[in-house]
């Protein structure tokens, strides 16, 4: 009797305890595969170390991976809470194209309705972005900017191929500038926006586990 192969894994990786927390207090069940919430700690050199590190591990052998959290959105209307999905990641070392961006959208919408959901290239930083150098980052095209997802893909294909996706939820912007995450409304919509994005996640991933025609 044959028997089926295992399902590919799936790591989620974040960079901040509140984004782990949110990440981990929903229930895994409705995933395909073992799923793995990483922390990767903040910026890009840890997101780096921990997301090669971690992939070394031959139980993620082939694992997809969804870089995830709170980013800063670039265009002015963007609002605390708008979901961004990237069309690609942009590292001074390379760019990375992401897969099934126009699943996202739709199991986003459906897992959060109501929300604005962006999609465009995904640019990486090695620092807060505050005042100007936001609208010199949107001029190159990006329509967010964080110091995590960036790093994560770039060293994530570069372990072996894989089917690659950043997601991330705006915790602040052009009119809405943050002073530190989770002390004001902004940051606690973002939070709770992240906490509910899981079927999603996990729906991307299945789509991945379909035989192709």
């Amino acid at each position: 009797m044959s028997t089926q192969p295992a399902p590919a894994p799936l790591l989620i990786a974040c960079a901040l305890g509140i984004e782990s927390l949110a990440l981990r207090s929903r229930d895994h069940r409705g995933a395909d595969g073992p799923v793995t919430v990483l922390r990767t700690g903040m910026g890009p050199e840890a997101a780096e170390a921990s997301t090669t590190r971690v992939l070394a591990q031959p139980e993620l052998a082939g694992a997809a991976v969804l870089a995830t959290g709170f980013c800063a959105g670039l265009a002015p209307g963007m609002h605390p809470g708008d979901l961004v999905v990237a069309e690609e990641t942009r590292h001074s070392r390379g760019n990375v194209p992401c897969v099934g961006t126009d699943l996202l959208v739709k199991e986003l919408m459906r897992a959060v309705p109501g929300r604005t959901v962006h999609t465009g290239p995904l640019t990486g930083s090695d620092h807060v972005i505050r005042g100007h150098e936001r609208s010199e980052l949107l001029a190159t095209g990006a329509i967010a900017v964080d110091m995590e997802s960036a790093a994560t893909l770039l060293s994530a294909v570069r372990t072996g191929e894989r089917p690659v996706a950043a997601v991330r939820v705006v915790v602040d912007a052009p009119e809405h500038e943050l002073v530190r995450i989770g002390t004001v409304r902004g940051g606690i919509s973002a939070f709770r926006v992240l906490r509910s994005v899981l079927p999603a996640f996990f729906e991307w991933h299945r789509s991945l586990l379909l035989p192709r025609r």
